[in-house]
């Protein structure tokens, strides 16, 4: 009825000419050239201006040009374990296989995946999630952390970010319309951000709705201690409006302390946090592709309904393999890799501590990244990772990537075999610089 009183009101030919055309669907070829094409260049969404590539890009693409000419490089660039999963979870893809299991499963995930998960975090963790309503299984747990960060931040809202931070964060915010709060901490702290600082940057930043805690980190390797945490949270409680996610895919991968705490679990944070954690680290399932986030039911069903209109559900395989590596694979088996990771970073330790002018002010307890400093050699860290990678066919990621200009992120998750030849080649690289 509104519109066809609308039309009546438009009866005129003059204003009919002027409206109708905005109703029409189809236009020509040639108004569709102009409107998508400005100098032979396609018509992009103007937010992917405001989308920064990461700095890694160029040294990815020159790895594999090489790799493309024959040319071996030695790579510590990729955040990826070197180990198979487990036996049991090997065994459970194959039977999925086997038996057909290859249907769409409900947004959220299967009721047997987010069975395992709640029971896998109130075991280790003492938190409890309704697996009906507050767990959502996603394609990794970067889409968990994107969704996650959708559902809870927007235009004019401001994002906490300590830095270092991973790439990715900052570029999610973007997308998202929200402004990234880039709070800097010192390698003498362990690059972890102090209840100081968190206060301050939500006093100067009263727009924060969200903060992003990766724990371990990152690319530092850098653990909070549950005391830390609770100075965090402390600082929080001042802050009712603010929610946390926290990132923590790296928590079972720690050294020298009993265990990671989760954010939830700490007094009065349960309600506002979303916890994002997932399959492709301590279980080395990386190209299976299955994170979740565990988070209150409203929250949770935010994110479901952000899901449901992106990729429906996880793979159904890889829920499978899930299954298996929550409920088959014992502490142990993931602790003997956690055991050979921390054998693999101490003896990465030891070669930098001989080498002139690199810096590790404190090591890392987490994760399997060190983040070196380098500044001896120079403020430009990413030509140095060029140099490096032209002149010794060795890969590493610049720091300036990840928000720590003068550093460089060097992931030991490889063989002690390769770790041997990527230091030989880093040391004889900056004892020529030195000459």
């Amino acid at each position: 009825m509104k519109l066809l009183t609308a039309i009546l009101i438009l009866s005129s030919a003059a204003l009919l000419e002027a409206w109708l055309p905005s109703l029409r669907p189809i236009r020509s070829s040639s108004e569709l050239r102009e409107t998508t094409s400005v100098d032979n260049k396609p018509y992009l969404n103007p937010l992917i201006d405001s989308i920064q590539p990461s700095k890694t890009v160029e040294i990815f693409s020159q790895v594999k040009d090489m790799e493309a000419n024959g040319i071996h490089v030695t790579s510590l660039c990729v955040g990826e374990p070197d180990f198979l999963p487990a036996p049991a979870v090997l065994d459970a893809l194959a039977a999925a296989v086997k038996e057909g299991d290859t249907r769409y499963t409900a947004v959220t995930g299967t009721l047997a995946l987010r069975k395992a998960i709640a029971a896998d975090l109130e075991r280790r963790k003492g938190v409890k999630y309704n697996p009906a309503n507050e767990i959502v299984v996603g394609n990794g747990a970067k889409q968990s952390v994107y969704q996650a960060l959708l559902a809870t931040s927007g235009v004019g809202d401001a994002v906490i970010i300590p830095a270092p931070y991973w790439p990715s964060y900052p570029e999610m915010v973007s997308l998202a319309g929200s402004t990234s709060v880039i709070v800097e901490t010192k390698a003498e702290t362990g690059y972890l951000m102090t209840a100081e600082q968190l206060r301050t940057a939500l006093n100067e930043n009263p727009s924060t709705k969200l903060i992003i805690l990766c724990n371990p980190s990152n690319p530092t390797g850098g653990v909070y201690s549950k005391q830390q945490l609770a100075e965090l949270c402390d600082v929080l409680q001042d802050f009712p409006q603010v929610k946390v996610l926290a990132d923590e895919i790296y928590e079972r991968l720690v050294y020298d302390i009993d265990e990671c705490p989760s954010v939830a679990s700490m007094p009065g944070m349960f309600s506002r946090t979303m916890t994002v954690n997932g399959f492709s680290k301590a279980h080395a399932m990386t190209g299976l592709r299955l994170g979740y986030v565990a988070a209150p039911a409203p929250i949770a069903r935010a994110i479901t309904t952000i899901q449901s209109q992106l990729t429906s559900c996880a793979s159904s395989l890889s829920q499978a393999g899930g299954v298996a590596a929550l409920e088959k694979v014992s502490d142990e088996e993931i602790e003997s890799n956690v055991q050979l990771l921390k054998q693999k970073r101490d003896y990465v330790l030891a070669e930098l501590n001989t080498m002139d002018g690199v810096k590790v002010a404190v090591p890392p307890q987490g994760a399997f990244y060190v983040l070196p400093d380098f500044s001896y050699y120079g403020d430009d860290d990413t030509q140095l990772c060029l140099d490096l990678l032209q002149e010794q066919k060795l890969a590493l990621v610049p720091g300036s990537s990840f928000g720590a200009p003068g550093t460089i992120r060097i992931s030991y998750a490889t063989s002690l075999e390769e770790l041997a030849v990527a230091m030989t080649k880093l040391r004889a690289f900056l004892e020529a610089r030195q000459k």
